[in-house]
């Protein structure tokens, strides 16, 4: 059996590398011969699954000011490389919306200097429309993509994502008449993606930026689907799967790629709420202790059954 281990990551517990060369184990353990592709959806770890290499760090902010250095990398083509969540990162130390800033995200793109620029968009601690961001950036410094790890509009960036950053739905509501208010974004306010890391897709939109589904074009970065054509059995899946997997979520997107190739597809989740439609699920033990082991077991069985 050929079988490829294509889990995105299991936040707060593994890595999609980590967890792809763990699953990887259990599969050849069970017989098969697999091969690793961590997947991304544009988000926190998407420079790591690409292979991004750091070209320099750089000196900024967090989203409350502190000082950190944060990596501009670059792709083998040249394209500049930023993510969002190496800047201003949620810290659930401390979950404070209103005065997170997304400044430090300005400061790390006011300083790279190449042909395109990448910036990948999640994970972070701000709610506050790329304010931030738009007080350090007149313009871009190349023409950039933003790969988004929610394609959702400006105004859920507090309607479904300020709960985990620390908003109680009064002040959920408080901060999205506050995104609503600001007149510069009004024309991006629809876009999808616009509300992807607190508004900031919005606010590069704003300076020329073209905003794309993050887990489509990082699965084309690695020719997803030419891997899928050579495999028996395809294995992805993340921490919980639910009903946001398959709405924009790299292993709803592997999913839909393996159902329009006829590919098996198993997709797992340390908790899985919901099943998904032309896919078997595996539900891990949900102890995040036990993820290692939970994923080679696992890797194992489905090769040994296959």
């Amino acid at each position: 059996m050929r079988a490829l281990a294509s889990p995105a990551s299991l936040k707060g517990v593994l890595s999609a590398r980590e967890a792809a060369a763990v699953l990887a184990e259990g599969l050849c353990r069970g017989g098969a011969d697999a091969e690793e592709l961590p997947l991304a959806d544009g988000g926190e770890g998407t420079a790591d699954v690409l292979g991004a290499r750091v070209r320099e760090r750089v000196r900024v902010h967090d989203a409350f000011g502190r000082p950190r250095e944060a990596p501009i990398r670059e792709l083998a083509d040249g394209t500049a490389l930023v993510e969002s969540a190496e800047v201003i990162p949620l810290d659930p130390e401390r979950l404070d919306p209103f005065n997170a800033s997304s400044r430090g995200l300005g400061e790390l793109i006011g300083r790279v200097r190449a042909q395109r620029l990448l910036v990948c968009l999640g994970g972070t601690a701000n709610v506050d429309g790329g304010a931030g961001l738009l007080a350090e950036l007149d313009a871009l410094p190349a023409p950039t993509t933003v790969l988004c790890d929610a394609l959702v509009p400006l105004v859920d960036a507090a309607r479904r994502f300020a709960a985990q950053k620390g908003a109680s739905s009064e002040q959920a509501v408080l901060l999205e008449r506050r995104l609503l208010a600001e007149e510069r974004l009004r024309p991006y306010a629809d876009l999808p993606g616009a509300g992807a890391a607190g508004g900031l897709g919005a606010a590069l939109a704003s300076l020329g930026a073209e905003l794309i589904p993050g887990a489509r074009h990082v699965l084309e970065l690695l020719r997803f689907r030419n891997r899928v054509r050579e495999a028996d059995l395809i294995v992805t899946g993340e921490g919980t799967v639910d009903a946001t997997t398959a709405t924009g979520k790299a292993p709803g997107e592997a999913l839909r790629v393996c159902r329009e190739e006829g590919a098996r597809c198993v997709v797992f989740g340390g908790r899985v709420v919901c099943d998904l439609d032309g896919a078997e699920t595996a539900e891990l033990s949900g102890d995040p202790s036990l993820a290692r082991t939970d994923l080679v077991a696992l890797g194992e069985r489905l090769a040994r059954a296959g």
